[in-house]
């Protein structure tokens, strides 16, 4: 029989019809796969299989459910099921358990259309009753479907870095950003999908193989382990590059949080801009104000470079102290022997060239300040216009939001198509 299965299977998903049983029927005492497999068949024909179903029903009936819902998704003949196979396949959904494959499985065929308008809706009833939505926390939604992008940047701060990784600055900007990006996401995943493959033109209806393994696993009697949590699968389902068709599953779960996200996303861009921000430059904190910098704090910040400037200025004394080598000589010329006076020129040379190195080094030093200072100015002032540039991109940037918003709120009350139909299969 379990041959027999194996090859109904790879049938079913080449051309969605069933080989005939073999002759004297299946036996196999006390399973339920065998008057399953009959009724299957008979299904598929177009035959009564009350029979062969009541049979297969009273030893496992979920098993019976979730066999015949898996194997006619498998063979494009899904819109053949029984209204009540689908729940009593499925089980009961709870955002504290692991989804198990067979869920899964009914899951992905459904949100592919093997079931029509009805099974999709019927997983939506599912995961709305579970209360997964609310389990989610709204930043895990959020981060899934638009993460966050710590490279953006308003155009105006470019020329400064140092303005742009200020937070009352940088935060608006992000916010709009991402508010883009979920727009575009959320029309990337409402907007209409490529139908699904013709019966004729396919070897299977459905791309992945779960509907197969779970079949698998019943026909040789293994009991699959439960897979992620039903929060993992729907954040999974929703990220960028994902199943489109699993993605519109998701998104009317993360309709509630997204609508709220956005309108969180779109009060933090219209944020007026600080009337004062402190900046760092040149290592040095600045406080900046539209009207231009703050003199105390400029003041300060200059005094800093200047102390910093002496402090890397090497002390006269260390020149002074050499100098005074050449008198010491000079004066036991006189006293002791006329061979320190020779050693007094030398000493005198080599003092003179001392203190005229020591004075260049504070001449370029002086320089180095007064650079310093000069442009710690022009950063000030460069800054201060950087402000007003920005203030004018936060008015746009605002209108920009609460367009995204509007539209994105038009998307919310749209929602994916997640009812459209199936196309016909082939017979």
């Amino acid at each position: 029989m379990r041959r027999y299965a194996e090859g109904l299977f790879t049938q079913l998903a080449a051309d969605g019809t069933a080989p005939a049983l073999p002759p004297g029927g299946l036996h196999m005492p006390g399973s339920w796969l065998a008057p399953a497999i009959e009724a299957l068949v008979l299904i598929l024909s177009g035959d009564d299989a009350l029979e062969p179903l009541s049979r297969a029903a009273q030893l496992d009936e979920a098993g019976t459910a979730l066999f015949l819902c898996l194997a006619l998704a498998i063979s494009g003949n899904g819109d053949r099921i029984h209204a009540s196979w689908l729940g009593t396949a499925f089980g009961e959904l709870s955002a504290d358990r692991p989804v198990t494959p067979g869920q899964r499985a009914l899951w992905t065929a459904a949100a592919r259309g093997a079931y029509g308008p009805a099974g999709k809706i019927f997983v939506l009833r599912k995961l709305d009753a579970s209360g997964v939505s609310s389990a989610i926390e709204p930043d895990l939604w959020l981060r899934a479907l638009a993460p966050e992008d710590a490279s953006a940047a308003s155009p105006a701060m470019t020329t400064l870095p140092a303005l742009a990784d200020v937070p009352e600055l940088a935060e608006p900007v992000r916010a709009a950003s991402r508010l883009k990006r979920l727009l575009e996401r959320c029309t990337e995943i409402t907007s209409t999908r490529p139908p699904l493959i013709p019966r004729g033109e396919r070897p299977g209806p459905w791309p992945d193989t779960e509907p197969l393994t779970v079949l698998r696993s019943l026909v040789h009697a293994e009991e699959p382990g439960p897979l992620g949590a039903l929060s993992a699968h729907l954040l999974d389902d929703i990220q960028p590059g994902s199943d489109p068709y699993l993605a519109a599953i998701a998104f009317h779960v993360a309709a509630p949080v997204v609508r709220t996200a956005a309108g969180e996303l779109a009060e933090a861009t219209g944020v007026a801009p600080p009337s004062e921000i402190t900046v760092p430059l040149l290592g040095h904190e600045v406080i900046l104000r539209p009207e231009g910098p703050d003199v105390p704090s400029l003041t300060a910040a200059e005094a800093a470079i200047h102390a910093e400037g002496a402090a890397r200025r090497s002390s006269r004394w260390l020149v002074y102290g050499p100098a005074l080598l050449p008198v010491a000589a000079l004066v036991l010329a006189f006293t002791v022997s006329e061979l320190f006076a020779v050693a007094s020129l030398v000493l005198g040379g080599i003092a003179g060239f001392l203190l005229w190195r020591a004075n260049v080094r504070e001449q370029a030093e002086a320089r180095r300040v007064e650079a310093e200072i000069t442009r710690l100015r022009e950063q000030a002032e460069a800054a201060v216009w950087a402000l007003h540039d920005y203030a004018r991109e936060a008015e746009q940037r605002s209108t920009t939001a609460q367009e995204n918003l509007t539209a994105l709120t038009r998307l919310l009350r749209r929602g994916p198509a997640v009812a459209d139909q199936r196309p016909p299969a082939s017979r």
